[in-house]
């Protein structure tokens, strides 16, 4: 076999990695969304990050990453561990649980609009006229989103999106912190560290509210939905995306981002039960189309290849 060969065929199993990489994505809100049923968020959480460290040493010990230059990285990383796991996945982990597995799926894919906003704040870039006009476009489509849930009087709803517009702003935060340590450690020993250095602290404040919950009371499937979410949707995904976009490119992949909230909905829909009015869906169009215009008027995925939290 050729080596245009190899390459055509390793394209063509990235390719099709990515779009069951966005379908397991998807369709994890609604898995984490039925955990929730039984496991509030603070038990998840302190479950989550009894698992998740362990995933995340066997990736640093696979990769020989064990040990870093000096003590002054590992208080970068912690930092940064704090940002993405404390702060990022704690407000998530709210959100989904106060909101619905489609609106958690749009609003998160709204991210890249805080990452331009924080990057124009701090002046590092100067946004263009379409990525100005994009990002008024996807604020106004959330707030369209958002609107029709409070005519409804969906309070709690509305309470768990803006969680999850401040997760958002949060994992923006997270980007623009991140890329120097990722250009000087690499994205397996970032998200390695991180995640092993910024599980303390979760630990420390779900502690209370897991120590307390009754751990006899989930069945055998909200514990496979809990390893489901925690090891294959997160850690496993993000190593398989990692490969995706090492073989097709950032600027080829990410677009497929946006047919997660398409995803997320269909799924809700089937198996949840969610119902969607006009309203939303013209405001989540609308946002979509915003974060698009914004995003790729730039060919912002290709400045920032950054590792998500596990």
């Amino acid at each position: 076999m050729s080596d245009a060969q190899q390459h055509l065929r390793q394209q063509q199993r990235a390719l099709f990695a990515s779009f069951g990489l966005v379908l397991l994505w998807g369709a994890n809100f609604s898995v984490q969304k039925s955990v929730f049923a039984t496991l509030e968020p603070g038990p998840f959480l302190f479950a989550r990050y009894l698992i998740l460290p362990s995933a995340a040493y066997w990736l640093l010990r696979q990769r020989g990453l064990l040990r870093l230059p000096s003590a002054s990285d590992y208080w970068a990383l912690g930092r940064l561990g704090l940002k993405g796991h404390l702060l990022h996945v704690g407000f998530v982990t709210w959100g989904i649980y106060w909101s619905t597995p489609f609106s958690s799926a749009l609003i998160l894919a709204c991210g890249p609009v805080f990452t331009l906003l924080i990057l124009r704040a701090t002046g590092v870039e100067r946004p263009r006229r379409s990525q100005i006009i994009g990002v008024g476009l996807a604020l106004a489509g959330v707030l369209v989103f958002l609107s029709d849930k409070l005519m409804l009087g969906r309070w709690s709803a509305s309470v768990g999106d803006l969680a999850l517009v401040g997760a958002a702003g949060l994992f923006s935060w997270y980007t623009v912190s991140s890329k120097p340590l990722v250009e000087r450690f690499g994205s397996a020993a970032t998200m390695g560290w991180s995640t092993l250095l910024g599980s303390l602290p979760v630990l420390v404040v779900a502690a209370p509210a897991g120590l307390a919950y009754d751990w006899s009371l989930p069945s055998p499937l909200v514990w496979a939905g809990l390893l489901w979410s925690v090891l294959v949707a997160s850690f496993g995904g993000w190593l398989v995306w990692a490969w995706i976009n090492a073989v097709r490119g950032v600027a080829k992949t990410a677009p497929l981002m946006y047919l997660m909230p398409p995803v997320a909905g269909a799924v809700s829909w089937a198996l949840g039960g969610e119902f969607f009015t006009v309203t939303q869906i013209a405001g989540a169009l609308i946002a979509l189309a915003g974060v698009g215009l914004a995003q790729f008027g730039r060919q912002f995925g290709e400045r920032f290849r950054t590792p998500t939290p596990l």
